[in-house]
């Protein structure tokens, strides 16, 4: 099923069902006498007001995300979860409103009444329409392309699981392997097609969008290499895990209709926290370029003074998933500083900056204008610092694992910043990325403001680039 009929169909179905539970509380606590009325309530206004409250809670929480052969218990658990959460915040307002008018009420009890009424007509509306996808998936329509990389007994037997139950919607298409003696070997009429060296160009061939990796425990040297090599693109990466990692309890396993597969860098922060983490930046962002206006102004003099030049400075910045942005900063440095040289990164007692931008970047004064490109959207207040294109290539190639960064908002300040001094080096980059990598793997909200205090303890103590 297309991504955007999808999420029409459960926006309707939602906005159904929510509707009809109000109906259907509303009968029962209203026109059929059962329970003693002060005032007759209204239905319509709290209908839409309760409608676009459960729409918001529902989008926190990331239920109009892409579904995709799940389970529909894991979606009734997502609705039981999320509509807790939302009736735990409606009866906390009515406890509060008892409170404010010295009354007491049965407002409380009800409240559970309409989330029971809640939950069995929005679950049946959530269970027919993620039965119609996995019918339809079953029936051939909306599967996607998946490889396996390597050919073994254990690829073989996924192979088989994948085959025998076709509601995941996966067809696999082919094996890729690391040997090339191996090309030609088939299993299902499912040949092995290529090696991995040649992994991109098959994806983009095939149209794959998932991959299964079936290779022992002394192959970690492809494996990174696979994981590298899908860096760039949207793939859902699985990984049959080692006996040894599911009886330590080293691997975090998701089941393939029974089949145990380890889920190959998932994003760990839940999609409730990514919309509040954006919430965050555009307050945080507006908060910013506010109170620091008289510092830009008097910044602003001050360069302006110091070299001619523009105040600001544009620069092209590879941003989510590999998109070019144009990043804004104060201008450091003087005017065609690169024109001879070419992108270069900044050194200790760099000649090319200005007497006012080495101050500027000691307290960290340079990035303020960031905030800008943060209520646009192509930065957040927290994360890896955007790297220019031609070093993103560059160091792809030289360090694995390093377009890992670009799967997450680059950030004005990360965990990087706040452990590690600027680039100079390659070695720098190798370690700043490891950091970046660990934060990637632990995002959340804490860790988000546990940076942002580092930081503020960095530019307040004057701990920057130069000390």
């Amino acid at each position: 099923m297309n991504k955007k009929i999808e999420k029409i169909l459960v926006l309707l179905t939602d906005f159904l069902t929510i509707n009809l539970a109000w109906l259907v509380f509303f009968y029962i606590r209203v026109e059929t006498g059962w329970f003693e009325l002060f005032t007759q309530p209204d239905v319509l206004l709290p209908m839409v007001v309760i409608y676009f409250y459960w729409l918001v809670i529902f989008t926190f929480v990331g239920m109009y995300r892409t579904w995709f052969a799940l389970s529909r218990l894991d979606e009734l658990s997502t609705l039981f979860k999320a509509s807790f959460v939302g009736i735990f915040l409606i009866f906390f307002v009515i406890l509060y409103d008892d409170y404010v008018r010295e009354v007491q009420s049965a407002n409380r009890f009800y409240i559970f009444f309409y989330w029971g009424i809640f939950f069995g007509i929005v679950g049946i509306g959530r269970l027919v329409i993620r039965s119609l996808q996995r019918h339809l998936l079953a029936g051939g329509i909306g599967r996607r392309n998946a490889l396996i990389v390597g050919f073994n007994e254990k690829a073989n037997e996924v192979h088989t699981s994948v085959s025998r139950f076709k509601e995941l919607g996966l067809d696999i298409v082919g094996y890729v392997t690391a040997n090339e003696s191996e090309i030609g070997k088939e299993f299902k009429n499912i040949k092995v097609i290529d090696v991995v060296s040649n992994l991109e160009k098959v994806i983009d061939r095939l149209n794959i969008t998932n991959i299964i990796i079936s290779l022992g425990r002394n192959d970690e040297d492809i494996i990174v290499d696979v994981i590298e090599r899908c860096g760039d693109k949207n793939i859902e990466i699985k990984m049959v895990p080692d006996l040894y990692d599911i009886i330590s309890g080293q691997a975090k396993i998701a089941q393939l209709y029974s089949f145990p597969l380890i889920d190959v860098m998932p994003e760990l922060m839940p999609v409730w926290e990514k919309k509040l983490k954006r919430v965050m930046d555009i307050l945080l962002s507006l908060l910013l370029l506010i109170l620091t206006a008289p510092v830009t102004i008097v910044t602003s003099i001050l360069l302006k003074l110091d070299s001619p030049g523009p105040v600001f400075y544009r620069q092209e910045r590879s941003g989510l998933n590999g998109k070019p942005f144009r990043i804004l900063k104060f201008r450091t440095m003087y005017t065609d500083a690169e024109k001879h040289t070419g992108p270069v990164w900044s050194t200790k007692d760099d000649p090319r900056i200005t007497r006012v931008g080495k101050f500027v970047r000691k307290v960290r004064l340079d990035e303020i204008p960031q905030a800008y490109n943060v209520l646009k959207g192509d930065m957040s207040f927290v994360g890896p610092r955007p790297e220019r294109p031609f070093f993103v290539e560059k160091l792809s190639k030289e360090i694995p694992l390093y377009k890992r960064r670009l799967k997450v908002r680059p950030g004005i300040t990360g965990w990087a910043q706040v452990k590690h001094k600027y680039d100079e080096t390659i070695d720098d980059v190798k370690v700043k990325l490891r950091y970046d990598l660990f934060y990637i793997e632990n995002m959340s909200l804490r860790m988000d403001f546990k940076i942002i205090f580092k930081t503020v303890f960095v530019v307040f103590f004057g701990k920057g680039h130069y000390e």
